[in-house]
């Protein structure tokens, strides 16, 4: 019976805290979905590395909870428990402390992560419409395929960029109606079964470094699209910096003067 309840104890403890990290996820959980395209060559250059510096501070990787739980676990199986299967739990409390101590090590000198936050718009209001508004900004390099020449590429991905951020935001703070006025209703609907499926799990993303560029802007029937590649670093639940590389397709409805730039899909880039 005590070797039972010891099991069942400690189980309860590894599904509580390994549940944490597999559910919460950044804005879209790093996958594809909506509205895919092909994309133009330079889609397979591989993206610039942010450059490398100190390393994050103690406390950062995500399976130290997990592991301090474990250990605590044990110690309390140990106390409660006199000899026979208690007297193993000296050895095992230390194996896991030292895996522990060897996680933290490793996550300590294996990622870097910029020194400044290298997004444009950082603190500044969203401008205009929602997602990528026009307005004044440079037009697209003469000669660049698949732009329009008098396109407003400057300002359309500085919105880009606090649009990026200000969607990690809403879905760290599960914030449907912000996400219903950036994203079309099939990307909604998508958003909304990860919010309820990551349940209420903590979530906090933090943008460390973030690059955007303009690939394409098409039009499809009644809708203009553009896709725009982001890259950079991201940081969740106070964990190690993570590198994203992903297209985000907006689309907006010809047929309304008064329509704006609304998300359509997600694209991971994978290099060949």
């Amino acid at each position: 019976m005590k070797r039972l309840l010891l099991l069942l104890t400690m189980a309860v403890i590894c599904l509580s805290l390994f549940s944490n990290v597999a559910e919460a996820k950044r804005f879209g959980g790093g996958n594809s979905f909506g509205k895919q395209r092909t994309l133009p060559a330079k889609q397979a250059q591989a993206a610039p590395r942010p450059a490398p510096a100190a390393a994050p501070a103690p406390g950062g990787n995500r399976w130290l909870g997990p592991l301090a739980g474990l250990a605590i676990g044990a110690g309390l199986a140990s106390m409660f428990m006199g000899g026979g299967m208690g007297g193993m739990m000296g050895p095992l409390l230390m194996a896991l402390l030292a895996a522990g101590l060897v996680m933290f090590l490793l996550a300590r000198f294996r990622k870097p992560q910029p020194s400044t936050m290298q997004y444009a718009g950082a603190g500044l209001p969203v401008q205009d419409s929602p997602v990528y508004a026009g307005g004044a900004g440079s037009a697209a390099p003469q000669g660049a395929a698949n732009i329009p020449p008098d396109f407003p590429v400057e300002s359309f991905l500085r919105n880009g960029k606090m649009s990026f951020i200000r969607l990690q935001a809403a879905n760290d703070r599960r914030d449907l109606d912000d996400v219903r006025e950036y994203t079309t209703p099939e990307m909604f609907a998508e958003i909304s079964m990860q919010m309820q499926e990551r349940g209420d799990t903590p979530q906090k993303t933090d943008v460390v470094a973030l690059n955007a560029e303009l690939l394409e802007v098409a039009v499809e029937g009644n809708f203009s699209i553009a896709s725009v590649r982001f890259t950079g670093q991201l940081r969740e639940n106070n964990g190690a910096p993570e590198n994203v590389d992903e297209v985000w397709n907006v689309q907006k409805d010809l047929r309304d003067d008064k329509s704006v730039w609304l998300l359509a899909g997600i694209q991971q880039v994978t290099l060949q």
